[in-house]
């Protein structure tokens, strides 16, 4: 597919920006975190116009360039002419965080097996893998109420997830915020993994619960595993995976 460039559009950071983003989606399609066309990765624009990036509805993840990515207001109104739609629901979720967030830079969403089993679990997310601690120490939870395409849903999801950075949205998915797009990603990397250890873990025998205290502790711990640079300590290594495979998302 021919997407023009629109690197002479934009300035320098909103295209690297626009590079960083474009290389998040193909890497959640590497990591098999995509539902064909419906999720999405949000990411919000430097300067005080308050737009964002979004992906164009209906291309898969693995297509995705920096190009193709949509800017919008606030009110989903694209800034740059784009032959692409966006998609309604998902943009009622991300702008009612980026609303309500100003620390968040990348919002990003997704309907994994493992997720939406976990989120359909009373328990929700249990203490008992050295992920879930790091997921615990900023989770909130908020109620599913149908396909997220309507604005009224939005203080609710604000109000319920609040400060944190993880939000299990029940019977639905799961949706991290990060203060940059690796943050975001890193963040996502641990919340999909310790779905995937309860689920599997749940299949064998009991139990073992964490102590509450190690979960309290568990920011220190962040800290110390990637050196105080949190997402951006890993990804470098994720560029240089997405570039042995494929470089046309940076197009």
């Amino acid at each position: 597919m021919e997407i023009p460039s629109v690197k002479h559009l934009v300035s320098e950071q909103e295209w690297a920006l626009r590079v960083d983003l474009a290389a998040c989606y193909r890497l959640v399609a590497a990591y098999g975190w995509s539902d064909l066309v419906f999720t999405h990765i949000s990411a919000r624009v430097p300067g005080p116009e308050h737009h964002f990036l979004i992906n164009p509805y209906g291309l898969m993840f693995d297509e995705i360039t920096a190009s193709s990515l949509v800017k919008v207001d606030q009110q989903c109104n694209k800034m740059i002419a784009s032959p692409f739609p966006v998609n309604p629901a998902g943009f009622v979720i991300h702008s009612a965080v980026h609303e309500a967030r100003e620390d968040v830079q990348c919002v990003l969403h997704t309907h994994t097996r493992a997720g939406v089993a976990v989120s359909a679990q009373k328990c929700g997310v249990l203490a008992i893998s050295q992920q879930s601690t790091f997921v615990l120490a900023s989770l909130a939870y908020h109620d599913y109420e149908g396909v997220a395409f309507r604005e009224d849903e939005k203080p609710r999801l604000q109000a319920d997830m609040g400060r944190a950075n993880f939000l299990m949205l029940r019977n639905h998915g799961l949706l991290v915020a990060g203060k940059s797009i690796a943050d975001a990603f890193l963040s996502m990397y641990t919340f999909e993994a310790a779905c995937q250890i309860q689920i599997s873990a749940q299949a064998g025998g009991e139990l073992t619960q964490i102590n509450p205290q190690i979960v309290q502790g568990v920011a220190e711990a962040m800290r110390v595993q990637t050196g105080g640079m949190g997402g951006a300590f890993v990804w470098p290594s994720l560029i240089r995976k997405l570039e042995r495979s494929d470089q046309s998302y940076k197009l």
